[in-house]
């Protein structure tokens, strides 16, 4: 028996100098990415935490690598579970790479008890609450039993992919961290007969451009979630002024 809520887990890494946000040096200096990354996190937890008044969600870090758990302490909304997925353990030969952390965490969420599991990346801070909530409340309607939500980038990733079931060939013979990634996630879903609903276009926070959109969003009210930390981090770096002006998203 489920417990009749999702589960949203960011796949995370702790935020270190020289480990965070890497694709963001330069323009960043390894210290300013990883106060960056520290401030994602407080507010995609403080998003989820806002979602769960109005669905029933359940926020999660899903973190890797394991005895780095203390580093996330301080920076969490209050009530987010840690909970590690580094991919070990027993996994199908053809997921690989980080294939094989989202799929420890959609496995260990459902597990615990979820109806649901969604796997949220954590480079988008201003991401509007209500996708969020449009998640749960489709992976939670009669008739979900097969159905997939993917929230596709900008970039051609997703930031977002729910399931009630773990799936383990979605996240097979994928080229991560490639524009192909949310194309083979639509293939494998198609293969197993699943339906696949389609949130909003939304982006990535991972190279100079985006950086720029987020400087130009984050704060400002609007239909997106306004990240007052990152909010309050770019103005502290005044990364504004490292960045070239935004490009235009389909997002936007």
């Amino acid at each position: 028996m489920h417990n009749g809520r999702v589960a949203i887990g960011v796949m995370a890494k702790a935020p270190q100098a020289g480990r965070s946000k890497t694709r963001l040096c330069p323009p960043l200096h390894p210290e300013q990415a990883a106060a960056l990354s520290a401030a994602f996190l407080r507010d995609i937890t403080e998003n989820l935490a806002l979602a769960g008044r109005s669905a029933p969600i359940d926020g999660v870090i899903a973190y890797a690598p394991a005895g780095r758990e203390a580093l996330f302490d301080g920076i969490l909304a209050d009530g987010t579970a840690l909970m590690l997925a580094d991919g070990a353990g027993d996994m199908p030969e053809d997921v690989q790479g980080f294939g094989r952390c989202l799929l420890h965490a959609v496995r260990d969420m459902l597990a615990q008890g979820h109806a649901a599991a969604c796997v949220l990346n954590s480079d988008s801070p201003t991401l509007p609450t209500d996708i969020l909530i449009r998640a749960a409340t489709l992976l939670l309607a009669p008739g979900a039993e097969r159905r997939v939500v993917l929230g596709p980038a900008c970039d051609g990733g997703y930031y977002l992919l729910g399931m009630t079931q773990a799936h383990a060939r979605l996240f097979a013979d994928i080229a991560w961290s490639t524009d192909s990634v949310a194309d083979a996630t639509r293939a494998r879903a198609a293969e197993l007969g699943l339906e696949l609903v389609e949130l909003p276009v939304w982006f990535d926070v991972d190279d100079s451009a985006s950086l720029a959109r987020l400087c130009a969003q984050a704060g400002a009210q609007g239909a997106h979630f306004p990240a007052p930390a990152t909010a309050s981090a770019i103005a502290a770096m005044r990364l504004a002024e490292l960045v070239q002006p935004a490009k235009a998203c389909a997002a936007e």
